[in-house]
């Protein structure tokens, strides 16, 4: 019945789509046959006002009815140029996170539930909302600390999307699953593995107590960073369902000409951005995944305070690595180190052969060396990068295509308050640095001394694993002599799930006969 109500959730789905012109506002290029007849009949019973929308318009619209969940989902899909194609992840960007405020009373009653006091306990007052999300809203307030009134910002989880997020979620794993077993071109994608990933973080991002936590790490990583912070948590007052935070006052990056009448320097502000976000990339390997500028504001000594950590993204020493290897690789035009790099990562199989690979990064590399420095996009470098993995099966690396998306939207700011923005030489102080660091003398240094570690770790472990390779051969033999055998609890487990889905068999094929009697009496009668 799962399977059942999460089909019916998806044919309203594609109706409300297919109504607003989505549908038909899709790439149509190489469609043939019956996906092709389908789109023209998608044309057809689209509203009229609806043909003449721009296609972000017609997205905007059909998501915001579907729901928070899908709002989500396209704020995610816009993260994923790799699943979606570039433009259609562009027109998902614009999507705007607006919806109606939900009453007052929710909000206490979240609150209190969630922190076990009564909220005149909590704030001295606590204002209407201002603000409202897919997720949660956000309140004005007041607390008292040291005698002293002190503004703060108190965002709340919205009632009932937990579980509105999780009767969609059973419907985009429907499709993904369908996806995987009928379009071969996109097992590639891993939409399955893409949709885990969205379930992982937008269930993450409704638990405020681990965007707080996610502040309060940036928080400590960048405390000595200059021109760059972010809100301060209160803890006493931040839950599951609620989380209160420093109230910042600020002109938002989104706003050039406050920025300007202001005073704030913006080539300044444009390179400080840039630098930080790598230095979180790199040094850190914990970045903002969802640094627009709506997300940023200028304070009065011109510091950018970035707020709205729901989406955070996380690089291990060895993407790292991969990441600085590929930027100094096309700055030095050692095209062969960076397609070696790719193989040593693991991100190409080894069947490829690596000097077709560099020939393909040099066809990238060399048209931007033609180019003045200022007019080269390291974002435009790294999509055009994953694209040409594609045709040597590089499987889809999820941190690493939001790292990309995240660089575009970093990029395109710096180059709004900027026109003349030079990428390169405004990126070298970090990336050098770190490349003087992690590739250098100093870094061969540091890794003997974590391999040095790590075979001492081992070491000790040296007594476990014998013992364990012990058990294993024993049982091994055991196998060989008497066969491989199920425990009770296998063999039960296993007769229940065919018990189960032969029961769903049936529920479907009966809904199914009672449609096709229904249509039949309509037809006779």
């Amino acid at each position: 019945m799962s399977k059942l109500t999460a089909t019916f959730r998806l044919i309203r789905a594609g109706w409300i789509m297919t109504r607003e012109g989505v549908i038909s506002a899709l790439p149509a290029e190489g469609l043939s046959g019956l996906p092709a007849f389908g789109h023209r009949i998608a044309g057809l019973l689209a509203r009229r006002r609806a043909r003449t929308a721009r296609r972000s318009e017609r997205m905007s619209r059909a998501i915001n009815k579907l729901g928070p969940s899908y709002v989500k989902l396209g704020q995610f899909l816009a993260t994923r140029p790799d699943v979606v194609g570039t433009e259609v992840a562009d027109d998902l960007a614009l999507l705007q996170d607006q919806l109606d405020f939900f009453p007052m009373e929710a909000s206490v009653k979240a609150i209190e539930g969630s922190l076990g006091r009564p909220v005149g306990d909590l704030y001295v007052n606590l204002g209407e909302p201002i603000a409202a999300a897919s997720i949660a809203q956000v309140h004005p307030a007041y607390v008292r600390t040291g005698g002293e009134d002190r503004k703060v910002a108190v965002k709340v989880v919205r009632p009932g999307v937990r579980q509105r997020f999780n009767n969609d979620l059973e419907s985009f794993f429907l499709v993904a699953k369908w996806q995987e077993r009928y379009v071969p071109a996109t097992r590639r994608l891993r939409p399955i593995e893409v949709t885990r990933t969205l379930a992982q973080t937008t269930r993450i991002e409704m638990d405020l107590r681990l965007e707080a936590a996610a502040l309060s790490e940036i928080g400590e990583n960048t405390k000595d960073d200059p021109g760059f912070r972010v809100p301060t948590v209160d803890w006493e007052r931040t839950g599951r369902d609620v989380l209160t935070l420093e109230w910042i006052d600020g002109i938002k990056m989104s706003d050039i000409d406050g920025l300007r009448a202001a005073g704030h320097n913006l080539v300044g502000l444009a390179e400080t951005l840039i630098q930080s976000f790598l230095r979180h990339t790199l040094r850190d390997g914990f970045f903002h995944a969802d640094m627009h500028p709506g997300n940023m504001f200028v304070d009065d000594r011109g510091h950018i305070v970035a707020v709205d950590f729901g989406i955070t993204g996380r690089l291990g020493k060895k993407e790292r690595r991969f990441l600085a290897e590929i930027l100094y690789g096309f700055i030095t035009r050692d095209y062969v180190r960076v397609a070696e790099v790719h193989f040593e990562a693991g991100y190409v199989p080894h069947h490829h052969d690596v000097a077709s690979f560099a020939q393909a990064i040099r066809a990238i590399g060399e048209p931007i060396h033609g180019q003045p420095a200022e007019t080269i996009s390291m974002a435009k470098l790294l999509t055009l990068l994953f694209e040409v993995t594609e045709l040597f099966d590089m499987e889809t690396r999820p941190e690493l295509v939001m790292l990309q998306k995240t660089m575009v939207v970093v990029e395109g700011v710096s180059r709004t308050l900027d026109p003349h923005f030079n990428m390169w030489k405004a990126s070298e102080p970090v990336v050098g640095d770190w490349i003087r660091r992690n590739l250098g003398p100093q870094g061969i240094l540091g890794d003997a001394r974590e391999g040095v570690g790590a075979l001492l770790h081992l070491a000790r472990q040296a007594p476990e694993l014998v013992a364990r390779a012990d058990r294993l051969s024993k049982e091994m033999d055991r196998m060989a002599e008497q066969g491989f055998r199920f425990d009770d609890e296998t063999a039960k487990a296993i007769g229940k799930a065919e018990a189960r889905h032969t029961r769903s068999g049936r529920i479907a094929l009966g809904v199914i006969a009672v449609c096709l009697v229904a249509i039949t009496y309509k037809l006779l009668f």
